[in-house]
């Protein structure tokens, strides 16, 4: 099997990646001090940066395709140099169509995962998927709406959201909620107010896509350590620990967005930390 995809049981994920991100260190972590990181430089880039693979799964399940988060979106007309906006083209290499997708489901609202959601044709808004539902936490739908979180948190949800709604494509989920008979979401908040991941159970096995729980492997042991990114810093921190905990705890296969490409690993416990291993 191709290492961009992982079975669960009969459930088939598939790992594409719109590009990368890549932010100076105390800018993005601006609580923890710079030599609170000399243990974990080598989870750095070798200038001392934070690198974010930004990932979409495509995961097949009971005859549905899903894509789990749509990226940052096509590149800037002015900036061909942009690290990201690969994501058609990773669709194509994976012999993918946006065409077989059924389901589009976001983690959440925030601008790196809502990028390829909707395109511009002829001055309207046509959905990059046009076969699909587009599915959201109803709690991300009502705070990207508020003024202040639209221009801090949200701002390409006027582009890449809200037009779903009008071209009658958006469905609105709380809590716990069945995706197919294997994919449940499963509410991770804190990085926004409804942020979401999917469990994954099929014949025996499990696992969890998880969306910014994590944004860097130091997290799995530094549950604590929030981003600026965390529109609730404190309560990311404690569904961090409480998440992190229970995967390392039953075992559970994770495909983390933000992590190093693919994003497939578990956390295991190694002379008494908690560590990511890749798979």
């Amino acid at each position: 099997m191709a290492t961009n995809k992982l079975k669960i049981g009969n459930v088939e994920i598939t790992a594409l990646s719109d590009g990368v991100l890549e932010f100076d260190l105390c800018n993005f972590f601006p609580a923890i001090p710079k030599e609170n990181w000399r243990p974990y430089e080598s989870h750095l880039t070798p200038e001392h940066k934070v690198r974010f693979n930004i990932a979409c799964y495509v995961v097949r399940s009971a005859g549905r395709t899903i894509v789990v988060d749509t990226g940052l979106g096509p590149k800037p007309a002015g900036a061909p140099e942009t690290p990201w906006g690969e994501l058609l083209n990773d669709f194509k290499v994976n012999g993918l169509r946006p065409e077989d997708v059924d389901m589009v489901v976001m983690t959440h609202l925030h601008r790196d995962h809502i990028g390829w959601n909707l395109r511009s044709q002829n001055g309207k808004y046509v959905p990059t998927f046009p076969k699909a539902r587009y599915w959201m936490s109803a709690k991300d739908w009502e705070a990207c709406h508020q003024p202040d979180l639209v221009e801090a948190r949200f701002p390409n949800a006027p582009q890449c959201v809200w037009p779903l709604e009008e071209l009658g494509l958006m469905e609105l989920m709380d809590g716990e909620h069945a995706l197919t008979s294997e994919l449940t979401t499963l509410p991770t908040p804190g990085h926004t107010p409804g942020h979401m991941s999917v469990m994954i159970s099929s014949q025996g096995e499990r696992g969890i896509i998880l969306g910014d729980v994590l944004h860097n492997t130091v997290q799995v042991h530094e549950t604590a350590w929030v981003s600026r990114a965390d529109m609730d810093g404190e309560l990311a921190g404690i569904t961090r620990r409480s998440l992190v905990e229970r995967l390392e705890r039953e075992g559970i296969t994770v495909a983390a967005v933000h992590l190093p490409a693919p994003g497939f690993g578990k956390i295991l416990r190694l002379r008494g930390r908690r560590i990511w291993q890749v798979l």
